[in-house]
């Protein structure tokens, strides 16, 4: 399914991942950063275009996603700032307090344990920093569906089928803001702020100096 997201990532980079690299950057204005569920690595890209003293990663879990990510890096002319690789957010292969920022963009509701993941979030930050994650993101809300459907290959038509019976077999994990402070709360963040926007939630995380 990978290759019909990516077509609705990219019909949607000037309304929504341009619009949270504009978002991200009022607050981070360099360093190195970490984009968690990057997928086709749009948004870290916009970031890159943004800023030339941002470096960026973006990881993910899908080796597709991946290649497709450094592929776009290369025709954004912005790789030598931009990295991407495959890896867990749960898990990550990075030394305690290496990054100036997280962000996250639609990841939270398909993750079976957040609260691995945003304890993770807080060991790879620096103390005085902070995590943004957004979910669920705007990018479905905003995907012209006719736009997207004529973009398809033949062999995509016939995967489009398909996608009502892989939402029954993965469906997202629908999450209330009280269960969403009931994760933080298990993790190491004490300062965290939650706000719904809409269909959006963005939740900011911010990792004390003294622990």
């Amino acid at each position: 399914m990978a290759p019909l997201y990516e077509k609705a990532s990219r019909l949607v980079i000037k309304t929504y991942y341009a619009q949270v690299a504009e978002e991200f950057l009022s607050a981070f204005h360099q360093g190195l950063l970490l984009d968690l569920g990057t997928g086709p690595g749009y948004l870290p890209i916009e970031v890159a275009k943004r800023s030339p003293q941002i470096r960026i990663i973006g990881v993910d879990l899908s080796r597709v996603f991946i290649r497709m990510a450094r592929a776009n890096a290369l025709r954004s002319g912005c790789a030598a700032r931009v990295h991407f690789e495959v890896g867990n957010a749960a898990n990550l292969g990075f030394e305690k307090e290496t990054f100036d920022g997280i962000i996250s963009t639609g990841m939270l509701h398909v993750l079976r344990d957040p609260v691995s993941i945003i304890q993770e979030c807080w060991r790879v930050l620096k103390p005085g920093h902070e995590a943004w994650i957004y979910d669920p993101a705007r990018v479905c809300s905003q995907v012209d569906a006719a736009a997207w459907k004529a973009s398809f290959s033949p062999f995509e038509r016939i995967m489009d089928r398909f996608l009502p019976l892989f939402a029954r077999l993965n469906p997202p994990h629908a999450y209330t803001r009280e269960q969403v402070e009931d994760w933080i709360d298990r993790t190491s963040f004490k300062d965290y702020t939650i706000e719904e926007r809409g269909t959006e939630t963005k939740i900011r995380l911010r990792k004390q100096l003294t622990q």
